[in-house]
């Protein structure tokens, strides 16, 4: 067995957000040949042991772009607020694709299916207000995504 890389990072569970999405739009094809789509973060929660709050309905969406190969190429822009009352502004780019033809047809039919049957992952950025969640705004995140139909399941951890 091969010892752990020295730098290989290591990861904390901070928090999960579940949102609802509504108004699923598409540009089919687009003039670049993919398809894009915009659907909306109609209302959501945080949940976790770092953040609690909730997702400010309609504050933002995502813009995915599909591509001719099944993978869709994530970028989600919408607010969240904390339990406290802080704002903060998240962005996430990430990719999910389906790991078998039918499964990507299960998906597209928004029916529900195994978490193990797709990879999806994001990488969020945050920008938080100074004080008790500024600690966002300064590290990386991964996030391990579900899709169930009509809304996403996002478990986030901090990059230490």
């Amino acid at each position: 067995m091969t010892a752990p890389h020295p730098f290989a990072p290591h990861c904390e569970y901070a928090f999960t957000i579940s949102i609802e999405l509504d108004g699923l739009r598409w540009i089919e094809p687009s003039v670049l040949g993919n398809t894009r789509a915009v659907i909306y973060a109609a209302s959501g929660t945080v949940e976790g042991p770092r953040l609690n709050g909730k997702v400010i309905p309609m504050s933002g969406g995502d813009f995915p772009l599909q591509r001719p190969n099944g993978v869709i190429d994530f970028d989600a822009r919408y607010m969240l607020e904390a339990d406290d009352g802080a704002v903060i502004y998240m962005q996430n780019r990430g990719y999910r694709w389906a790991r078998s033809p039918d499964i990507a047809e299960r998906m597209a039919r928004n029916e529900p299916v195994d978490a193990n049957a797709y990879y999806m992952r994001v990488s969020p950025r945050f920008e938080a207000p100074a004080g008790p969640h500024e600690w966002m705004s300064q590290h990386m995140f991964v996030g391990v995504a579900e899709k169930i139909p009509n809304a996403n399941r996002i478990h986030y951890f901090v990059v230490l």
